[in-house]
């Protein structure tokens, strides 16, 4: 009997010992299981403005950028403009020494009174032989010597003429002027230095006609140019002001295609109102053409439909992993709900590269996608806060 009440308290207490430990073993696996909604980062679908766009880099420049330089050399003698400063065409921009083009003009006036002192004795002597010969006291020969000499003596001075002109032309060109009325943007010479122009015209001032319209010039890849359209709204930001945000137009698609490294692009010119200057001309800017945009549609994030959970990963109720391909304008999202993973097909619309326009599906306002895990995120120092959606303005 004592033998038998000894085996029965040791049944009794190996099953306190299993329930001790199958209550540890619950206990340890309440508290180190992570809830679906603490696991997953999700963002909430709803409704915002999406654009589809193409993005590329450009300069700003002025509409009409003129170059001023010179057709003649010599040293600068006086300065009468400087940076930024305002000119009206005909406006006096700098002086060269003019002493030499002076000295010019000097000999070529003396050249002609030489020639047209010539040109009075051919003239005299043609007529004094032609008295002569009407009376017999000279030969023809003689006669036409005369007329010969006065023509001749015609041309010299027709040529110390045209002279005069050339160097009387060359001291005016020691005055450079504005061709046009704006601001100088660009100043390349000092007082004192030497101006050479003999292959090529030395540039001196650069003057853009008007700062108030400028333009810029970008570079736009083949594989985009295509859905690029005349009068197309244009955002862009310059590195000046990176809070704010610039809108333009598309104005011009140039046919001329510019190879770099076998790349292709072409220029798109984009045409941007500055009436309070505050754009300047060099400025780099990143712009994006608007193709298409869409106003107050459901949105689903781009992360939402580049997740997918990993095999023997998924919680309770998720279905595994989509392995054939996606059909064209569909997409699989995962949608949290009662802290189960549930795929969703949806169809799609155009996207910003962040976001994506919801076309149609079973998904709707307010369900929270997953776009990440952070079990995944966990081996680099964790995973980032759960999302919630916001209308987004553009």
């Amino acid at each position: 009997m004592a033998q038998s009440k000894f085996s029965l308290a040791k049944i009794v207490a190996i099953v306190v010992l299993l329930a001790i430990i199958a209550g540890t073993y619950s206990w340890w696996n309440t508290k180190h299981t992570v809830p679906a909604e603490k696991r997953y980062v999700t963002e909430v679908v709803g409704n915002g403005d999406v654009a589809m766009t193409v993005t590329a880099n450009g300069t700003i420049n002025p509409v009409v950028l003129v170059n001023v330089g010179t057709q003649v050399s010599g040293t600068v003698k006086k300065l009468h403009a400087n940076f930024n400063d305002q000119v009206t065409a005909g406006q006096k921009l700098l002086e060269l020494d003019p002493s030499i083009y002076e000295a010019a003009v000097g000999q070529s006036s003396a050249s002609v009174a030489n020639a047209e002192a010539a040109l009075k004795l051919a003239q005299a002597n043609e007529k004094r032989a032609r008295e002569l010969y009407a009376q017999e006291f000279v030969s023809r020969q003689e006669l036409d010597q005369s007329v010969q000499a006065r023509e001749s003596a015609q041309a010299q001075l027709n040529l110390a003429l045209a002279q005069l002109k050339r160097d009387r032309t060359n001291l005016g060109y020691t005055i450079i002027r504005s061709p046009v009325s704006g601001v100088v943007v660009s100043r390349v010479v000092d007082l004192g230095q030497t101006v050479a122009a003999s292959f090529q015209t030395p540039v001196l001032f650069t003057i853009a006609q008007d700062v108030r319209q400028m333009q810029i010039d970008t570079n736009v890849a083949e594989a985009d140019v295509g859905n690029v359209r005349v009068g197309q709204l244009v955002r862009f930001n310059v590195d000046a002001f990176p809070n704010r945000s610039f809108q333009g137009t598309v104005k011009q698609i140039r046919l001329n295609p510019i190879t770099v490294q076998n790349v292709v692009t072409y220029d798109v010119v984009v045409g941007v109102a500055n009436p309070d200057k505050t754009l300047f001309p060099g400025m780099t800017a990143y712009i994006n053409i608007v193709i298409t945009q869409r106003h107050d549609v459901p949105l689903i994030p781009n992360a939402a439909m580049r997740f997918k959970p990993k095999e023997g990963q998924q919680p309770p109720g998720a279905a595994p992993p989509a392995r054939k391909k996606r059909e064209p304008g569909t997409a699989t999202v995962y949608v949290l709900k009662e802290g189960q993973m549930k795929p969703l097909k949806v169809r799609i619309g155009i996207t910003d590269n962040k976001y994506t326009e919801v076309l149609g599906g079973d998904i709707k306002s307010g369900d929270k996608v997953v776009t990440d895990d952070l079990n995944e995120q966990a081996g680099n120092g964790g995973g980032k806060p759960p999302q919630s959606f916001r209308t987004r303005m553009f």
